[in-house]
């Protein structure tokens, strides 16, 4: 039976290989941005059969001699530093996140009949395993690895994948019937997703960010909402109560909702109850995770990420003892509220990633006062005044740099608050928020902006601030 049954399976791959080769075999394709997912893109698509087009703003100069060799190659079409003619056809288009899709080369080629998808819309089109998708504006990071270490201790197959660094594209064919695929998705991945439909979708919160990509608040819910459109009643789908804009979207999603809640003991769903987490089912069904003060990661924020992680893992068949367990355990990720050392009794936090206003209000919540923050950077035509609004005493001083400091310096003003400080660069911010900060205080990189401006990701930007404290040291 065991013998007959992988042949089946057997059989079953190589089927789908043969219709995957049917699907793409002679399509003229077009990957636009050849970043890390647009490059995974092209390492998928390249054995297909199709005519390959590789299109990014950056000149030639900007690729890696390897990257050039390999496109030409294997003959791939480019267009480097110009865009598509209008005359130019293809069957379909393949955006990576940083590429939007309302750009006029797009709209041309999807008025002349090209479909336009995305890399996560590829990678669950070309994967057999199951997927788990999380998104929301905070906090889908450190879901998404904890998630990657439940499955792993409970001896899962599991491919941690997405906006969280890996693109799914790059593990989709390896992960087969038994595999998970735990995929964090923003909204610029989610909104060219068509097909994409998660065994289980999570939305931790809808807050405003990415207003200069989505223009305003209706768009980006409903690219946030798109996690669970394809969802169907054998699907899960895990949703802040606490978050009324997030937990709005259930009414129009016809998977099984499963709330988490920090504020509520819930009929349903998973909430706090005697210092615990825990889970409350159908039919009588009671578990308990582990207690609230056992988490190592800081903050109300975190308990609420640990919550979305245990009923995400539990609707995808985890024991509860597991969850527990690893939740006990889990520290976090880099560059959220991650210490990173402590120089004559200060102590230095690195949260690069808080990358918009509701990041950097948890990064202060979550810390004892009084704190320097360092803040500033990208302009996502973001409002800073409930940052301000949230300082209540902690911040004593804003240390601020890049395209967003003097917009945030002027929000700060219009709400009383006149301890600012605008300069030009890390190195500068680092020593000046070590000068105003007292013993036992904190210095606090949580920008609430993104990092483009100066870095290439918030990522990068965290290693400076990290290298820059290690100078403090030294």
């Amino acid at each position: 039976m065991g013998c007959n049954s992988a042949v089946l399976r057997g059989r079953a791959d190589v089927d789908k290989m043969v219709k995957t080769m049917t699907v793409f075999q002679g399509k003229r394709i077009l990957v636009a941005g050849l970043g890390k997912s647009g490059v995974a893109v092209l390492g998928a698509l390249l054995p297909k059969g199709c005519r390959l087009f590789a299109h990014d703003s950056r000149s030639t100069s900007c690729f890696e001699p390897e990257l050039l060799k390999m496109l030409e190659n294997n003959r791939v079409g480019c267009y480097f530093g110009k865009t598509p003619a209008p005359e130019d056809r293809f069957d379909m288009l393949i955006l990576s996140p940083g590429v939007p899709p309302d750009a006029e080369f797009v709209r041309n080629a999807a008025r002349a009949g090209s479909e336009v998808i995305g890399e996560i819309e590829l990678a669950y089109r070309l994967s057999k395993g199951r997927f788990i998708a999380i998104t929301g504006t905070n906090g889908k990071t450190t879901v998404t690895a904890l998630m990657g270490e439940i499955f792993k201790n409970a001896g899962k197959k599991a491919f941690v994948v997405g906006n969280i660094g890996t693109p799914a594209t790059s593990a989709a064919e390896d992960a087969d019937g038994g595999s998970w695929m735990i995929t964090e998705a923003s909204s610029f991945q989610l909104e060219t997703t068509r097909e994409f439909k998660p065994h289980v979708s999570v939305i931790l919160n809808i807050t405003p960010d990415h207003l200069d990509r989505h223009k305003n608040m209706e768009n980006y819910i409903e690219a946030k909402a798109k996690i669970c459109a394809n969802q169907d009643e054998r699907d899960y789908f895990v949703v802040n109560y606490d978050d009324k804009t997030a937990f709005g979207l259930a009414a129009g999603c016809r998977a099984k909702a499963v709330p988490f809640s920090r504020a509520a003991e819930l009929e349903y769903g998973v909430f706090v109850k005697n210092g615990r987490i825990a889970y409350r089912g159908e039919g009588g069904v009671y578990e308990e995770f582990c207690g609230v003060g056992e988490l190592l990661m800081p903050g109300p924020h975190n308990l609420e990420n640990a919550m979305a992680a245990a009923a995400a893992a539990y609707c995808a068949g985890i024991p509860a003892q597991i969850i527990g367990q690893v939740l006990r355990s889990f520290a976090g990720v880099a560059h959220r509220l991650e210490f990173c050392g402590e120089v004559g009794g200060v102590k230095f936090v690195n949260d690069s990633k808080g990358t918009n206003p509701d990041a950097t209000i948890k990064a202060i919540e979550a810390l004892d006062g009084p704190i320097v923050l360092l803040a500033g950077g990208y302009d996502k035509k973001t409002d800073f005044g409930k940052l301000i609004d949230a300082f209540g005493g902690k911040v004593k001083h804003m240390v601020l740099m890049g395209d967003t400091a003097e917009s945030i310096k002027k929000a700060a003003f219009s709400k009383g608050f006149f301890q600012s400080t605008v300069l030009g660069s890390m190195e500068e911010c680092v020593n000046c928020a070590f000068g105003l900060a007292e013993p036992g205080g904190t210095v606090l990189l949580s920008p609430a902006c993104a990092s483009w401006d100066l870095y290439n990701n918030f990522e990068e930007r965290g290693e400076h601030f990290k290298k820059c404290v290690r100078g403090l040291e030294s």
